[in-house]
């Protein structure tokens, strides 16, 4: 898998893939930059009256339920249902499902209507979606009675889509095979929108290839190592807000090399 790993960042930069995102208010800029920093290029349509039009013209889309109301679930079934009927892929970010009946029922609904390519959340988040009994705080992850390792497997064949779970170790499972990924850095649960921007560069990788196992590998870690990177280059009197921008830097000069020689698999 390293090679093909290796390749999408070369042709991530090369192809420059569009990447829909109907995301939360929260992080929609630091998805964008970040969108950018990877090589792809970002558009952040949310009208109904263009979305469908929008994913027609994507190579991937984004739908994250971090700020999800009704006039956001109608844009983002439209332009899920586009995305479908086009084939592009659809990474999904359930954002806090397991807190509120609505956000959960919403989110199962979607997942009914919608074929998605990629599932990315929290250990809480995901088992919710497959009806366990989840409590998620907020939007972050509260405790499950399975490991992430085998919530990643059953997740991706209840859903029939990869299943991403993040973590200390995340983990990602088409379904039969699961990989681990030991890389990452406290600092990266202390800023807002790590877990949102790291599905736009699991769809960045996702646009420009059909293997989007390996896509999913390449976006989570991705981030994980160039949480680490961007940690090393802090100074003592430097925090989060000069991580931050580091971590956008780390993205930004992120190669298939960079990406061999930080990543460890579990």
């Amino acid at each position: 898998m390293n090679e093909v790993i290796k390749d999408l960042f070369t042709q991530v930069k090369e192809v420059q893939p569009l990447i829909h995102h109907i995301t939360n208010t929260v992080t929609i800029n630091d998805c964008a930059n970040v969108t950018l920093a990877i090589g792809g290029s970002p558009v952040m349509a949310t009208s109904v009256e263009e979305v469908a039009d929008m994913a027609q013209l994507a190579q991937a889309l984004v739908i994250n339920f971090g700020t999800i109301d009704d006039a956001m679930y109608e844009a983002m079934m439209l332009a899920g249902q586009a995305a479908n009927k086009k084939g592009i892929p659809i990474v999904f970010d359930p954002v806090g499902v397991g807190a509120t009946p609505f956000r959960t029922e919403r989110a199962k609904d979607y997942l009914n209507t919608v074929n998605v390519s990629v599932v990315r959340g929290n250990a809480s988040e995901v088992f919710a979606l497959i009806g366990g009994n989840a409590h998620t705080r907020g939007v972050d992850a509260g405790d499950i009675s399975i490991s992430s390792r085998e919530l990643a497997l059953e997740a991706a064949r209840k859903l029939n889509a990869i299943a991403v779970i993040s973590g200390k170790i995340d983990y990602i499972s088409n379904g039969t095979d699961v990989i681990g990924i030991d890389n990452g850095d406290l600092l990266l649960t202390k800023i807002t929108g790590t877990g949102c921007t790291t599905a736009s560069l699991i769809a960045a990788f996702a646009g420009v290839s059909t293997d989007w196992f390996a896509a999913a590998v390449a976006g989570m870690s991705t981030m994980s190592i160039a949480g680490e990177l961007a940690k090393k280059q802090l100074k003592k009197d430097e925090g989060i807000g000069t991580y931050r921008i580091k971590l956008l830097d780390q993205i930004f000069l992120m190669d298939g090399n960079t990406w061999e020689e930080g990543v460890r698999f579990a």
